[in-house]
Formats: structure tokens, C-alpha cells, sequence
């Protein structure tokens, strides 16, 4: 028999789906009794791990996403609520789950928000929403996991607001002025007959 690879989790959950799609006669439950010519524990393990041994000759478990990285979530604090998390983050699902999480991913996403709004009242209107119903997570005693996500300074925020939105300005700006001096060098580069041709293919 071959020898077996070290433990991966990969490999684990093939194992798991292998066993399961055994036929009936060689599957029982581990709290029910082995009937009488039904397959052992260690047949089981046997096709399973032949089962194994065939999908990574066939390459299945080549180029799986996230090989050779080491597992998201390990360093941090345990969080029970890990897999709802982790869904809402990677499908950027919007008002489900618990507040703890909806507001926590509210909150990572709200500078980029602040920034598409084009005037300070917009701004301090969904700040003062979003501190709304971060006190009111933090009253509601409801069970689930607690809310660590705290209020945004108002005032503060709308003046980084503002000085982002100052920068942006800025920099179109200088965008505008950098493609209006490209324009004028390729005009002067040009033949007049070149430059008066092109005029007329920029005002058509």
C-alpha cells in the first residue's frame, strides 16, 4: 500500500465526500452496529483512501484555490460566527446577519461611500444614519455576537471628507492641464495642414 500523505484539510474533506458516495452496502453509521456482512471500519478506509489515492492521480487536487497558502482566520481572536462573516465579506452581501457583522463590514466600507457623495449634507446624513444604528446595536441585548464597532466622528469626518475631495479635485486638475499641454505638442509638431485637419476632427 502506498504511503500515506501528511494530513491536509483538502484532502480530509475527499475522504469525507469518498466515503460518502460508497455504496450503501459498504457505508453504516459510527453510533449503529457493523450488521453481519456488511464492510468494516477498515474496508472503509481502505476504498476511501483508494478513492483518494485516484483523484490526485487525476489531478483534482491541482491548482485548488488558496494552495500553498497558509489558512485566513487563524491568528485572529475565535469568532463563532466566523462562516457568516466570511460569506458576507467574499459575496458583499448588504443588511444580512447579525449587527455585529453587517456594521463591522458597513464600516470598512464607508470611506469609499463618503467619497462617491458630492455635498457635506449627504455626507453628515449618512454618517449620523450609520452612528444611529451603531448605538442602537449597542442597546439591543438580543444575544449574538457584541458590537465593537464604534461611531464615526461626524465633524472630523466630513473635514477628511472634504480634504479628500479637495485632493481629487486637485488632481483632475492637474490631469486636465497635463492632456491639454499633450494636445498643444502634437498640435505644434504638426504641418499646418496636419493642425487645421485635426481641428476639425476635435469640434465634429
Amino acid at each position: 500500500m502506498a504511503r500515506r500523505p501528511p494530513e491536509d484539510g483538502r484532502l480530509s474533506a475527499a475522504r469525507y465526500a469518498a466515503e460518502h458516495a460508497l455504496p450503501p452496502e459498504m457505508r453504516s453509521d459510527d453510533d449503529e452496529p457493523v450488521d453481519r456482512g456488511q464492510a468494516g471500519a477498515d474496508e472503509r478506509a481502505m476504498a476511501v483512501e483508494i478513492a483518494v489515492q485516484q483523484a490526485m492521480r487525476r489531478g483534482d487536487f491541482e491548482n485548488l484555490p488558496g494552495a500553498g497558502k497558509p489558512l485566513a482566520g487563524l491568528d485572529g481572536v475565535r469568532d463563532p460566527n466566523w462562516w457568516i462573516r466570511r460569506k458576507i465579506e467574499r459575496e458583499h452581501l448588504t443588511g444580512l446577519g447579525p449587527p455585529a457583522l453587517t456594521l463591522r463590514t458597513e464600516d470598512a466600507q464607508l470611506d469609499d461611500r463618503l467619497d462617491r457623495l458630492h455635498t457635506e449634507h449627504q455626507v453628515r446624513e449618512v454618517l449620523e444614519d450609520f452612528n444611529k444604528r451603531v448605538r442602537e446595536a449597542r442597546l439591543q441585548l438580543l444575544g449574538g455576537p457584541p458590537v465593537l464597532t464604534s461611531p464615526r466622528d461626524v465633524d472630523g469626518q466630513v473635514a477628511a471628507w472634504r480634504e479628500r475631495a479637495s485632493a481629487r479635485r486637485a488632481a483632475r486638475e492637474r490631469a486636465a492641464a497635463a492632456e491639454r499641454a499633450r494636445e498643444e505638442a502634437e498640435l505644434a509638431a504638426m504641418t499646418w495642414r496636419e493642425r487645421r485637419r485635426a481641428k476639425r476632427q476635435r469640434r465634429a
